[in-house]
């Protein structure tokens, strides 16, 4: 049986710790990091607590949270809003 991210970090998101396995395991760091999902609690909350910008992929619903720093209604219009994203 194969272990997941969540089990063999020992946490799960929106905790930090998940997010800086994450970044340790593709030899990256948080500086210029974004964070794009659909998850208001665990995706843009995890962003807000490793100081990352967020993109929200709104798949039509109305966000209802602290703001993330972008919407997108799609994952790649998600995708596209980050890569032509200055720094």
């Amino acid at each position: 049986m194969r272990t997941g991210p969540r089990e063999a970090v020992g946490h799960k998101k929106p905790a930090p710790e998940i997010f800086h396995a994450a970044a340790t395991g593709v030899g990256a760091d948080f500086d210029g990091a974004w964070v794009i999902g659909d998850s208001p609690h665990a995706d843009i909350a995890g962003a807000a607590g490793i100081g990352a910008r967020s993109v929200w992929v709104s798949a039509g619903r109305p966000w209802t949270e602290a703001a993330p720093t972008r919407t997108a209604p799609d994952t790649a219009s998600a995708i596209d809003s980050v890569v032509d994203a200055p720094g």
